[in-house]
């Protein structure tokens, strides 16, 4: 809320806003909620207003010098990072391809600087603000804004909840919907949250889950006083996707019959989940069911094991790895799937497998910080998501061990150097193998991934280099020692993969940080 209650129903009796009531909202909820637009109804963030107008309207051209004069003279990291969030979800509101794609990037941004030595911490960002407001000014969303304001004024009464939410996204009721997640967004975040899951677990789509999952992760950056601008993109999002499925006269996704018949049968919701972890074996068992077999048995396969008391963890666990096999089985693009920045052989961008990671950790980051319901049902769904795309990778995987028996004499810095050299000659099987043959030494984690991260900042990546730096980044973390590296010999794939197209604005972020 932009103003206190009281003086927000004092304005509607001067009449001062104009109360909109939706009559579907009406009918359901007994009038119980009023939703209110004002007359001036652009969407404002008081006193982070002046840097998040800055990160829409400052020439594209001057941006750059911009946001460093702003940080010498005070501005951190998490102030600029959250005021561009802000005004891509103001400008944007989850509808534009490159937007939303943008504000997913901003966060793993700014972990990723945080990785970086002092002088480097803003390269990271820089790059990712140029991609923002270049998007936002060439669009011209910085003059007609999606997002605006919706302010709310509540009685006693029935409330909206998640199922009646994720039927306005189904009727692609955009003024239902926005008029329910309003009233449902003026309680805690992570209630909110919840409700809007129901929606989220609707379709299996990568960049549906990662936005909600990426929106969430953000409020830690701009604050929890923003959670109705920031969720409300997924909103929007869902009932935009509705709208173009119901255009293209195409079948919703079976996930929407299977998900609750498995709660059901099951008996998932409200049950204590189990907290045992499965052998390797047996692991191994559930990964290949998820990565090889069609969608609905993979997510009867996770619903059972859950009944069965595996632990969340390593169902999530059992995701990330299946996903992880599918990249590493890609064949690389074809000829008439090739681009310019995409070219033939190419992993990266939006890949098979970069967006089956990017997806299972989505899943399995929102399960983490869901209710019991959703905690169940996005693993559920997430299952669901993963499986069923073995048609569309080889049926061997990439032959990183094998190729690495000729780095076997090298040592650590000597494999390192190895990768690094791969990475820019663009070769994926050498740059995995060295990490393989990085893992066998004994070498740790660190070394590598410090030499990959300096890639992961200067390349384009097709919108997804920054996003997948962290999916790695987490999923190595959250993944039993047996397996993790397989994580890592992705990324150093993806990262050979995408290597040749610098990100706009780099040579000049480089030249204005003086590190050129």
């Amino acid at each position: 809320m932009n103003r206190e209650r009281r003086e927000f129903l004092s304005d509607v009796g001067k009449g001062k806003l104009v109360a909109t009531i939706g009559t579907s909202l009406a009918t359901e909820l007994g009038l119980e909620q009023v939703v209110a637009r004002d007359v001036d109804d652009h969407l404002k963030f008081g006193n982070m207003e002046p840097l998040v107008d800055m990160m829409e309207n400052t020439p594209v051209a001057k941006l750059q010098q911009t946001v460093v004069a702003k940080h010498r003279a005070g501005a951190d990291l998490r102030s600029l990072t959250a005021a561009a969030a802000l005004a891509n979800a103001r400008a944007f509101g989850g509808q534009d391809y490159d937007g939303y794609h943008t504000f997913m990037a901003l966060g793993p941004a700014l972990e990723m600087a945080r990785e970086l030595p002092d002088d480097r911490k803003l390269l990271p960002l820089l790059k990712v603000f140029y991609r923002n407001t270049n998007r936002i000014q060439t669009t011209g969303t910085n003059e007609k804004e999606v997002l605006r304001r919706i302010e709310v004024a509540q009685r006693a009464g029935k409330r909206p909840d998640g199922e009646m939410l994720r039927q306005a996204t189904r009727d692609a009721d955009f003024d239902h919907a926005e008029e329910l997640f309003a009233v449902l967004a003026d309680a805690p975040p992570n209630e909110a949250y919840n409700h809007l899951q129901f929606a989220i677990q609707d379709e299996v789509d990568v960049h549906r889950t990662v936005l909600a999952w990426r929106a969430w992760m953000m409020l830690d950056v701009t604050g929890p006083q923003y959670a109705h601008t920031l969720l409300r993109q997924s909103v929007r999002y869902c009932v935009d996707s509705e709208q173009s499925r119901i255009k293209r006269n195409t079948a919703p996704s079976g996930v929407r019959d299977l998900l609750p018949k498995l709660l059901d049968e099951y008996g998932l919701v409200g049950k204590t989940l189990g907290q045992r972890e499965p052998s390797d074996s047996s692991l191994d068992e559930l990964v290949q069911i998820v990565f090889s077999e069609d969608r609905t048995q993979a997510a009867t396969a996770v619903a059972a094991a859950l009944a069965d008391g595996v632990s969340p963890e390593s169902i999530g666990e059992s995701l990330s790895l299946a996903a992880n096999r599918l990249l590493l089985h890609d064949p690389g693009r074809t000829a008439p799937q090739a681009s310019k920045e995409k070219p033939v052989g190419s992993v990266h961008g939006a890949s098979v497998g970069v967006h089956a990671m990017d997806s299972a950790n989505a899943w399995r980051n929102i399960s983490r910080v869901s209710n019991q319901r959703n905690q169940v049902a996005s693993l559920i769904v997430g299952a669901y998501h993963t499986a069923g795309q073995t048609k569309s990778v080889g049926s061997q995987p990439l032959e990183f061990a094998t190729a690495s028996d000729e780095l076997k004499s090298l040592d650590s810095s000597k494999l390192l150097a190895e990768l690094a050299l791969s990475v820019r000659d663009g070769n994926q099987l050498r740059a995995c193998s060295a990490v393989f043959e990085l893992n066998r030494k004994g070498t740790g984690p660190e070394p590598v991934f410090a030499a990959l991260l300096p890639f992961a900042v200067s390349e384009d990546g097709a919108l997804h280099a920054e996003k997948f730096y962290r999916t790695v980044r987490e999923e190595f973390i959250a993944t039993r020692p047996s397996q993790r590296w397989n994580h890592l010999i992705a990324l150093a794939r993806v990262t050979a993969s995408e290597y040749g197209n610098p990100a706009p604005g780099r040579d000049e972020a480089i030249q204005l940080l003086g590190l050129g």
